[in-house]
């Protein structure tokens, strides 16, 4: 199969359904305000919209059926007794289940202070009351949207984390209701904050773990899962699946900083990996951190062609392809001391009997270079 072709059997999801958001009649709309004639105005408004209305006559009442009732906006009065519509906004923006739901206030202050209160809690937008129908239909129309298409893209990353899940369990033997890119994510994240890394900057090291051989959807088992030594031709059609994998996740906007790690997580320093043969710094940053982190993992995994090598032992590779120039030699350093650091806060200190096979292992490793674990993860 092509890349072409792999990648096309994700373009519709990619794509998304952009019939569900152009659809305003199933949209709910949760209408806030104290005064019962307010609220009436507001479903007069909204009336020939075919939307869904329910009302809330309190932030306590308005809390509850956020949750409950899962709104596509939410029109809040500004000003109520009790729980004002400051309150539940940040109430509303703190909840892991409703912090995604889009804000409008309403409100009779024209005061700019009271706007910027307002946005700071939280708020999509705030109009001023009266309402103006169209201004409104306006907005509502463009938050809701925006949350679906947000939710559209939410779901497609689902859909390919899980795709990503299952292609390494088809290797792994991870039990089932494990999932099988846990340790890769923790020691990725955990890498991250040892090198002092920005939150943004982790979290696309998380997601990488999940993500950066999803192109291997398009390469057959009979290879992937090959005993014995590749042929030349296997090699170059598992080196593809880091193209196959950077077409795959291109569309999704919030996946461009994973795109470069991605492509290049299997570069060598020395300009001998692949796919572009990038040297040195040229490897984009991202990679080299990760890289570390996924031959690290690759050697102390259990798979059903290999068996899984300690701590010592991955570390003493790492080094010796450090010293062959296939590794940032500055970074291999700093990922040693961040495993023991790690290991010894964890009080698992790699043991002498670890230690002492060293040695041997690395000659015996050292004379099947060609290996399919060499294919694979270098």
């Amino acid at each position: 199969m092509s890349n072409l072709s792999v990648v096309s059997l994700f373009s519709p999801l990619l794509k998304g359904n952009k019939a569900s958001i152009s659809k305003a009649e199933s949209a709910k709309v949760l209408i806030v305000d104290d005064r019962p004639y307010s609220r009436m105005t507001v479903v007069a408004m909204l009336s020939a919209e075919d939307y869904e209305i329910i009302e809330a006559e309190s932030g306590t009442v308005a809390l509850e059926a956020a949750i409950n009732s899962n709104p596509d906006l939410i029109l809040l009065d500004l000003m109520m007794p009790q729980m004002d519509g400051i309150e539940v906004c940040r109430e509303l923006k703190q909840n892991q289940q409703t912090q995604a739901i889009p804000v409008i206030f309403a409100t009779v202050s024209q005061e700019r202070r009271d706007r910027q209160i307002a946005l700071d809690a939280g708020a999509d937008d705030v109009l001023t009351k009266p309402l103006d129908r169209l201004q409104l239909l306006a907005r509502m129309k463009t938050l809701i949207e925006q949350k679906r298409l947000k939710e559209d893209l939410s779901e497609t990353e689902r859909v390919l984390f899980s795709i990503a899940r299952a292609i390494e369990s088809r290797d792994s033997e991870t039990p089932s209701r494990e999932d099988p890119c846990a340790k890769l994510i923790a020691i990725a994240q955990g890498f991250g904050e040892f090198l002092h890394l920005s939150p943004a900057e982790i979290q696309d090291l998380m997601s990488a773990a999940h993500l950066h051989d999803i192109g291997k959807v398009g390469i057959p088992d009979s290879i992937l899962l090959k005993k014995g030594e590749l042929t030349a031709e296997e090699r170059e059609l598992v080196k593809q699946h880091v193209l196959i994998g950077e077409q795959i996740c291109q569309p999704l906007r919030k996946l461009r900083g994973v795109l470069p790690i991605i492509r290049h997580h299997h570069e060598r320093w020395d300009g001998s990996g692949y796919p572009d043969n990038l040297a040195g710094n040229d490897i984009p940053w991202l990679a080299q951190v990760f890289q570390m982190v996924d031959i690290y993992d690759a050697l102390t995994r259990k798979r059903p062609y290999k068996k899984a090598y300690t701590s010592a032992q991955a570390l003493e590779i790492i080094t010796e392809e450090t010293s062959n120039g296939w590794r940032n030699p500055v970074l291999a350093d700093k990922f040693k001391l961040f495993v023991q650091t790690r290991e010894q806060e964890e009080n698992s200190v790699t043991r002498p009997s670890d230690l002492s096979v060293v040695p041997q292992f690395q000659q015996s490793f050292t004379t099947s270079r060609t290996n399919n674990l060499r294919v694979a993860f270098s």
